[in-house]
């Protein structure tokens, strides 16, 4: 990490322009996880903007910009099939892993730092120069040459210097790096449960386990024999049983499902499948009967329906009992195929023995990922204490020599399990203007990080004079970019409101919002809040095309979805939308079936809007993109900002039925921010300070302000794309 211009009230002649006159600037931060971009740390004189447009004694519109330019420009990390360990102890590829996923992460607690479940709060990718790290047990990453991972000597880059501008902590072979590492899977492996032998193994496994096989012939009392023939497989684990009569559906053995024990005190309700037909119980008699020369499969799946039906894992100790000579032995013979390191231990007072996988956590994590068992509550290593034995030790770093794409995520606790080893998190425009700031690569490259401002809006929240007006935050500069994943700055915005009695409202795109959820619920039982996502394109090459390195499409759907389970109401802003480009009929159908489905409560729109300093760096990516379409943006903008009142009529008339047709209401921007109109503005204060309607549907603001200043605050405060 670098630092400069750390004095205040001093100016530094290597600060940008505008910067370094700047009286409050605390210092300028460069770090890896955010290459190419800078962070100028400044003490805020104030918190609260009040927006142009009111006069008199009129609700004023209010806005917090913690952040000054955009960080949703991204810089990524890991390869994309290296695989990330799930909370449910599975372990999935970096590229299938979503926004809202539950992994596992880590956190100290007391002595140790142990293995706990966290949530995926964003994910980016982006191409960099890839490096392999090679371990000694032949785990093997590929990382960009910014990566952290944990050693034993604290958090270390993939690459750096001893001095100079690349000065850092960096990996060396003289580093072992935590956790457990992958033992020798050096690629994707997953168990082969489609593979006829797996299936045949894991019904070996779990019926000589745990199935009952009845198989008796009657003497009739009117002459002759009887053939009594019948299967049951009973567990209280769904996932097992599931998979155990779907592989025999497969295998042409139909079973019925019945309740066979309710719960108690000490035990879960289990369920059975069954069946009496002769010709089942033949079949499936022919199926568990043990192979002469088994194949890798079969040893995969044996031990995993074996393990489901006998096995535990208590306080990270793997052991499979049973006291069947033949099944102890076919367990042995398949960890030995499979290179899983075991014991059998002395037999019991009762004559059960169990097979114990010796190996601590590394070889427990070959077991699981060799053998896929069903049961998910039997692969938790929560709580356990970040430790092992694992050859771990770097044996060399190699640059790839190109550049490769990659992955990042951000989690919960900052930190997530990459390939079995503790990885470490990759963490409006015009409004640059006034610092010399270009509006282009600046706004993405150059971000004014107000790190007091949750404690000055804290103070002016105090103050006597404070009528606690709606704020809206969102409506200039994003406040869940990228940025705050580093910062964290909304949690101490969102008490200081909450706790002052002061509504708000959230625009976005960032799904980092997910991490304050919680949060946001609580301080709506306090104070009307207000929460919108900004997802204006569905097309997902567009979409990342216009708003490089922002959350996807779906991400944000997503966290829609999730800011519904909080009981809130989340609006949907489409906006801007992009004649020629997201006008089309198909495109604005889909947009709301979408919306619609994610939980949208309302749908907001408009047509772009291209003011000065803005439509030049769009019609530049115009150009670039799409240069088929820059004589129609100049007839449709060169007059002005606005799109001409002909288009908005035909796009209103477009859109509108649609969002009719999908059950959407059309929600209502604030006409002073121009971000998500708060509740509040319907709203008054009595005397003893209960907020109670003033006019239901109706703003204040919008009614009391004089058309001419609300005309000029809307052309202040449009959002845009850019």
């Amino acid at each position: 990490m670098r630092w400069s211009g750390q004095e205040i009230a001093v100016e530094q002649p290597e600060t940008l322009p505008g910067l370094a006159r700047l009286s409050n600037l605390v210092r300028s931060v460069r770090t890896p996880e955010f290459a190419g971009i800078t962070f100028h740390e400044v003490l805020a004189k104030s918190a609260l903007n009040k927006i142009p447009g009111g006069g008199g004694a009129l609700p004023f519109g209010w806005t917090i910009n913690p952040y000054r330019g955009c960080s949703h420009a991204c810089a990524y990390c890991l390869g994309p099939e290296t695989l990330i360990l799930m909370a449910d102890g599975r372990q999935q590829p970096l590229w299938s892993v979503r926004v809202g996923d539950a992994i596992m992460g880590t956190e100290v607690r007391g002595r140790y730092r142990r293995y706990v479940p966290t949530t995926v709060l964003a994910s980016w990718n982006t191409v960099k120069r890839g490096y392999r790290i090679t371990l000694a047990d032949g785990t093997e990453l590929v990382a960009s040459g910014d990566h952290r991972f944990l050693t034993e000597r604290g958090w270390k880059y993939v690459t750096g210097a001893m001095s100079g501008q690349d000065q850092r902590p960096y990996l060396t072979t003289n580093n072992k790096l935590a956790g457990f590492g992958l033992n020798g899977l050096t690629e994707l492996v997953q168990p082969r449960v489609f593979e006829r032998s797996y299936r045949r193994g894991y019904l070996t496994g779990m019926i000589r386990g745990d199935g009952m096989m009845l198989s008796k012939d009657y003497l009739r009392r009117g002459g002759g024999i009887h053939r009594a023939r019948h299967f049951r497989l009973a567990l209280a684990d769904v996932e097992a049983l599931n998979r155990s009569r779907i592989f025999l559906d497969q295998e042409g053995i139909s079973t019925q499902t019945r309740p066979f024990a309710v719960a108690s005190a000490t035990r879960r309700p289990m369920l059975a499948i069954h069946t009496n037909r002769i010709d089942h119980h033949e079949r499936i008699t022919g199926l568990i009967r043990w192979p002469e020369i088994p194949d890798l499969n079969w040893h995969a799946g044996f031990l995993s329906g074996v393990f489901d039906a006998e096995g535990s894992c208590s306080r990270g100790v793997l052991r499979i009992s049973n006291k069947d000579e033949s099944i102890l032995d076919n367990i042995q013979r398949s960890m030995h195929a499979l290179g899983i390191d075991h014991v059998l231990e002395p037999a019991r007072p009762n004559g059960v023995r169990c097979v114990r996988v010796s190996g601590g956590l590394p070889m427990r994590a070959r077991f699981f990922a060799l053998t896929g068992p069903a049961i998910s509550r039997k692969l938790d290593i929560a709580g356990m204490a970040v430790k092992s034995d694992a050859k771990l030790q770097v044996v060399s770093v190699e640059d790839l020599g190109a550049e490769i794409d990659l992955i990042d995520i951000t989690t919960g606790t900052g930190d997530f399990i990459a390939n079995g080893v503790i990885s470490h998190n990759c963490f409006a425009r015009p409004t640059h203007k006034y610092l010399d700031l270009d509006i282009g690569k600046d706004f993405d490259n150059e971000i004014i990080v107000k790190v007091n401002v949750a404690e000055v809006l804290a103070k002016e929240l105090a103050k006597p004079s404070w009528e606690r007006h709606p704020v809206a935050l969102g409506t200039n500069t994003d406040p869940y970019q990228r940025a705050e994943g580093r910062y964290s700055l909304m949690p101490g915005i969102i008490d200081a409101l909450a706790s002052s009695g002061t509504p708000f409202s959230i625009l976005t795109k960032g799904t980092l919002l997910r991490r304050d959820l919680d949060q946001l619920a609580d301080a709506a039982k306090r104070v009307p809040v207000d929460l919108a996502m900004s997802i204006a394109i569905y097309d997902d090459e567009l979409q990342q095309s216009v708003e490089p390195g922002t959350p996807s499409t779906k991400a944000r759907l997503a966290t829609v979805t999730a800011v519904r389970e909080h009981g809130l109401d989340c609006a949907v802003f489409m906006m801007p939308i992009l004649p020629y480009l997201t006008d089309t009929r198909a495109h604005l159908d889909e947009a709301l079936r979408q919306a619609k489905a994610a939980g949208a409560t309302s749908v907001l729109y408009t047509a772009m809007h291209l003011r000065a300093g803005v439509k030049e760096w769009f019609m530049l990516w115009l150009e670039r993109e799409h240069p088929e379409l820059v004589g129609r943006y100049v007839q449709l903008y060169g007059k002005g900002a606005y799109a001409p009142k002909e288009y908005r009529k035909w796009l209103a008339a477009k859109i509108k039925p649609l969002i009719t047709a999908h059950g959407l209401e059309r929600g209502r921007e604030d006409p002073l921010t121009g971000g998500v109109r708060s509740t509040a503005l319907g709203s008054t204060r009595t005397a003893e300070g209960e907020r109670v309607k003033f006019r239901t549907g109706h703003s204040l603001i919008a009614e009391e302000l004089p058309p001419s200043a609300l005309g000029r605050a809307a052309i202040e405060a449009q959002p845009t794309l850019f």
